[in-house]
């Protein structure tokens, strides 16, 4: 059976048995301390913890995890070995309070021996007996089932069931909660099939673990102690690689004398044809035993492996909405590319072809996971653009990471140089170390990490931190909020009044005040005590959800006074209508753009909005427009807005709920007709109508995969357009022409300055190459070795690096340090021959001597360097230069 058999085998067997067969949850795992997901059980955790309803006592499914980064980790061993993967599938049966422990282990070994026909006497099993101090008693009952299956095959029971403790066969969902003994069933691949139990859990790959199956029948309590659950569970999970894999090596258990692999499945030998037909190299399979001293074969082999996985897991994670970037689960999946990309080149993969794989990915696997095919657009133009954006510097890191690699002192390179290629070439810290290890080098990772946290020190230190210190006393929970439907007249009493810096903050028992949260400022307005109105400037929620109100200064304000309390309606009503207009965009650019679009933050005003999304590329005009008209659509339509309050268990299959958000029991749904239905506890407008214009001022990156759109509705919208069109009338008139012919106009000046310009740079190239040839002719003679200097008028840095590379192809001196004037200040490049670097003399080292003597940064290699100064240069200034 190939891969697909397979997997449909057990979907139908598990159909059969009374199963619900669920898809498969997203990799971006609803769980915020998980990166991606990473194990079938994942999407079933809330039903496990009793947070939502169980729709169904037994389900199976097929399911897609990452496992790179975080806990589970094993990106740094694919590709050495055969069995180890980023991307995965797990197959997998769950029951619900329903079947358990005699059901399950039936159900695994009916599957495994008598349709996949696994040979029963390879068949091995574990089961729990706690060690010192471990929980719970030894599972008698599971070893009892088991005994009575292996007896009745006429099996040695003492032979095929192994016990372990708590690390091997006790699984715990975190520090409490659900948990409970597992058992894992493994399969002997040794030629002769004799190994007797002698491998199981002894890390060896001709003895692997195919399916663990764990029974949830305790609860972890927070004392330590277990207690019963009421409703016991059975949560199983089957790599279908490691199958698949076996299947095809022992070609249907026939013949077990080919070392097992995951690789020699289907579902990597399709990609492998592709990459053979894209480079010429052929997968062998070869594994090297060490991986410091890698045969060629092994080499190539093990650049097969990583690729094939790698461009799995990118696939997947991008068609699920995961992009790479810089921070978090987005830079693991960056790494992953990158790690590709660079085993790409040991095989002279040519570049730019990265999205062929990807295409053998979507139509292998697309009939099983259709989202693959419906977001296939976004994942070959994800890949194309970061596979070209890496490539760009790729050359140069690698340049400099041959030039580290040859000044390595004493086997070791420097955390700095590292950090060097982390930082400025992109290259990942374990990429840098693995091509160091295969050249028998040390990296010093203690000093790379200190230059890591000195980067990120300078960072927290850059940005502008507030806080909100609370005076103790007791506050009564959170502050009841009534600003949804009442706004003036709201009667209140004061709870505390606790002295800040610039003012005060007052705590009440109710407002109609909304406090800053969820991206949406916070209201002002004013507080009547005693018939005199206090500003409110404005207000703030803190961690237990109570409100302080700030005001300028105490002014006389006595705990437990009653006051009136009034929210400014204009401001309010502004910020109102550009948070729905945030949730329309949100909708525009997952209808324009994709379904991978999330909301990555937001902050919304009373002047204009701000909606930060993830996205690989900039939007273009074309986009921008469609998505302006989209909401301004959804405006004239006058949907209405609608807000309603449900358990959380219940909220409708359609509603966005932001990652990484904790929800309590009870939320909100917020509604604008049937174009948004997103989770929010903000204020908003009760029809889009109410919006009257949205017009997007900028879209922007602000992080690598991260794009941002501010954009404004309602009075502001109103604002920019009456500013824009008295814009354009002023240039009309200063231009004396009309209205519609401004653009015309300009095109025609600019026209007339591009030639002036051309003539300009005629003149100036002219006068360079002049000065460029009298400097070759002044060679000096220091230390042993030839330089020359010069200083030129240039437009921009390129043209001196064009000259500087100009005087190095003509090998006359050994060092050329030429200097540029800008309009403000000036740019020096620096090359130096291989002799230059042989004798000390660095380009890298001359330019920050450079930088020092007159105030700038500079910095390179040490062939070649730059570095800027903020004064203008003469010739002499070079010349006096000592090396």
């Amino acid at each position: 059976m190939n891969s697909a058999e397979l997997r449909q085998s057990f979907l139908n067997f598990f159909t059969q048995k009374g199963h619900k067969i669920v898809p498969s949850a997203s990799l971006l795992s609803e769980s915020p301390n998980l990166l991606f997901t990473n194990a079938g059980m994942n999407q079933f955790v809330p039903i496990l913890l009793g947070e939502r309803a169980i729709p169904f006592s037994r389900a199976a499914d097929t399911q897609k995890c990452i496992r790179a980064g975080g806990k589970h980790n094993d990106l740094e061993d694919v590709g050495f070995d055969t069995y180890h993967h980023t991307f995965f599938e797990m197959l997998g049966n769950w029951s619900f309070g329903d079947y358990f422990k005699g059901a399950a282990i039936e159900f695994a070994w009916g599957l495994l021996t008598k349709i996949w026909h696994f040979p029963n006497n390879r068949l091995y099993v574990t089961v729990y007996s706690p060690g010192a101090g471990d929980p719970a008693e030894f599972d008698c009952e599971a070893y009892d089932f088991w005994r009575h299956i292996f007896e009745a095959e006429g099996l040695d029971p003492a032979v095929h069931i192994l016990k372990f403790g708590k690390k091997e066969n006790f699984w715990m969902m975190g520090d409490g909660g659900p948990c409970g003994p597992c058992s894992e069933i493994h399969i002997d691949l040794t030629k002769n099939g004799d190994s007797r139990g002698r491998l199981v859990n002894g890390d060896s790959p001709l003895c692997i673990e195919i399916w663990n199956l764990v029974f949830m029948q305790f609860n972890a309590q927070a004392d330590g102690t277990f207690a019963p659950l009421k409703n016991r569970h059975v949560d199983t999970g089957m790599g279908l690689e490691r199958v698949a894999g076996i299947v095809k090596t022992t070609k249907n258990f026939s013949d077990f004398s080919q070392f097992p692999s995951n690789y020699d499945s289907d579902l990597f030998t399709y990609i492998f044809d592709k990459i053979t037909a894209l480079c010429g190299k052929i997968y062998r399979g070869t594994i090297a035993a060490d991986r410091e001293s890698m045969a060629e074969q092994e080499k190539i082999d093990f650049a097969f492996r990583v690729i094939a996985d790698h461009i799995r897991a990118l696939t997947f994670a991008i068609a699920d909405g995961i992009l790479p970037g810089n921070e978090g689960r987005h830079y693991v999946l960056r790494r992953i590319l990158r790690r590709a990309i660079i085993f790409a080149k040991r095989l002279q993969f040519p570049a730019g072809n990265f999205t062929t794989l990807a295409e053998a990915v979507v139509d292998q696997m697309a009939p099983i996971f259709p989202e693959l095919r419906r977001n296939c657009k976004i994942i070959f133009e994800t890949i194309a653009a970061e596979e070209a954006m890496f490539e760009r510097t790729l050359d140069r890191g690698i340049l400099l990471l041959e030039n580290t690699f040859a000044q390595a002192r004493n086997g070791e390179i420097s955390g700095r140089d590292a950090f060097t290629l982390y930082d400025t070439y992109g290259f990942p810290f374990d990429l840098t170390q693995l091509m160091a290890r295969e050249r028998g080098l040390k990296i010093d990772e203690k000093s790379f990490k200190n230059e890591l946290e000195t980067q990120r020190e300078r960072a927290r230190n850059a940005q502008k931190k507030s806080q909100v210190v609370v005076a103790d006393g007791p506050l009564n929970g959170a502050t009841p909020f009534v600003g949804y439907g009442q706004l003036e007249g709201v009667e209140a009493k004061i709870l505390q009044i606790i002295p800040a810096e610039d003012g005060a903050f007052v705590t009440v028992d109710r407002t109609p005040f909304y406090g800053e949260m969820g991206g949406e400022m916070g209201d002002s307005g004013t507080l009547i005590c005693r018939g005199r109105a206090i500003p409110v400037l404005d207000t703030l929620r803190n961690a237990q959800g109570i409100f302080l109100h700030k005001i300028a200064r105490n002014a006389e304000l006595n705990s437990s006074e009653k006051i009136v309390l009034n929210v400014d309606i204009p401001r309010r009503e502004e910020i109102q209508r550009h948070h729905t207009a945030t949730h329309i965009v949100h909708a525009a650019l997952r209808k324009i753009l994709g379904d991978h679009v999330k909301q990555c933050g937001s902050c919304v005003g009373d002047r204009g909005l701000r909606f930060d999304f993830n996205h690989f590329s900039a939007l273009t005009h074309g986009e921008l427009d469609a998505v302006e008209d989209f909401v301004n659509t959804i405006i004239l339509k006058n949907l209405p807005v609608t807000a309603q309050e449900m358990p959380f268990r219940e909220i409708p299959a359609a509603c966005i709920a932001h990652f990484n958000e904790k929800y309590g029991e009870t939320v909100r749904v917020l509604s604008i007709g049937d174009v948004s239905v997103e989770l929010c506890g903000g204020c908003h407008a009760a029809a889009s109508g109410e919006l009257g214009l949205l017009k997007i001022v900028k879209e922007s990156a602000i992080a690598a995969g991260v794009r941002r759109i501010e954009a404004v509705v309602g009075r502001a919208a109103r604002a920019y357009a009456d500013r824009h069109v008295a814009i354009v009338g002023e240039l009309a008139r200063q231009f004396s022409v009309k209205n519609d012919e401004i653009l015309v106009k300009i095109q025609q000046l600019q026209h007339s300055k591009n030639a002036v310009e051309r003539r300009l740079r005629a003149i100036l190239e002219k006068n360079n190459r002049q000065m460029f040839d009298e400097i070759c002719q002044r060679i000096i003679c220091e230390n042993n070795l030839k330089k020359i200097c010069g200083i030129f008028e240039i437009d921009n840095s390129d043209d001196l690096r064009s000259l500087a590379a100009l005087a190095a192809k003509k090998e006359i001196c050994d060092v050329i340090i030429f200097g540029g004037n800008l309009a403000e200040g000036a740019v020096i490049a620096v090359n130096c021959s291989s002799k230059a670097v042989e004798k000390g003399c660095g380009a890298a080292n001359i330019t920050r001597q450079i930088a020092v003597q007159f105030g700038g940064k500079g910095g390179g290699s040490p062939a070649y360097g730059t570095a800027n100064v903020p004064k203008k240069l003469e010739a002499k200034d070079l010349e006096s230069l000592k090396f």
